[in-house]
């Protein structure tokens, strides 16, 4: 099944590059140059990802990540020319996945899609996509749902990806390092503020409902772990 991607982007010449380069990894690529035509694309073209640079006329990226993110549950990964940490922090608060500094590398691009995608669940039932239980919480790997007492609640591709890992690895402390070798591939060198974001935002989401009893925990200069629910 061919992997769908919006990119948005009004460089001309850098949308031919990502297009030209993605294509021959069989990636199904549609441009878009302004942010304020997101939305309509996003119901047009049903996306599996989107390609987001911040700098758009019409509407900037940080305003199309922000309406669109509580109703588009793919992937979205932020393109910036400014290396700066408040642009890629507020794009990540805002729902983003992950982000990439331009000049953008192709494959750096390449390597960081396939880490969105490498944990999304295989059309054939594994163990790996058994439902994990959590008192009132159940996580479903196979459709990547949630549900607190039996309620469904919205969680982001990468949030999930994320609570996913922390719940198989329920009452161990993972590192940064090792959740963004799981997450990106790519190991967390010490300015990366992906994670950190991801795990903000899932507290809030699963702190926004009474009866979730799981809780991120932080453990100072060692990493996250997953407790609550009689975790051990």
């Amino acid at each position: 099944m061919t992997t769908k991607i919006l990119l948005v982007e009004d460089d001309a010449d850098l949308s031919q590059l990502i297009t030209s380069y993605l294509s021959k990894y069989d990636y199904q690529v549609q441009c878009h140059t302004q942010g304020d035509t997101v939305s309509q694309a996003i119901r047009q073209y049903n996306p599996d990802l989107i390609l987001l640079d911040i700098m758009l006329p019409g509407l900037d990226g940080l305003e199309v990540c922000r309406s669109i993110r509580p109703a588009f549950d793919g992937a979205i990964i932020m393109m910036t020319a400014c290396d700066e940490d408040m642009d890629q922090i507020l794009g990540l608060e805002l729902g983003a996945d992950d982000y990439l500094v331009k000049p953008v590398q192709p494959r750096l691009l390449l390597a960081r899609i396939r880490a969105l995608f490498r944990r999304r669940p295989v059309t054939k039932s594994t163990s790996g996509n058994q439902v994990l239980s959590f008192g009132p919480v159940e996580i479903n790997p196979a459709n990547r749902t949630v549900f607190i007492s039996e309620t469904p609640i919205e969680v982001a591709c990468g949030e999930f990806d994320l609570l996913l890992i922390l719940a198989r690895n329920a009452g161990t402390i993972l590192s940064r390092d090792e959740l963004g070798q799981e997450l990106r591939g790519a190991g967390f060198d010490g300015l990366d503020r992906t994670i950190d974001a991801r795990v903000s935002r899932l507290r809030r989401n699963l702190g926004a409902h009474h009866d979730c009893p799981l809780e991120i925990k932080t453990v100072r200069n060692k990493g996250y772990l997953l407790s609550g629910a009689d975790i051990g």
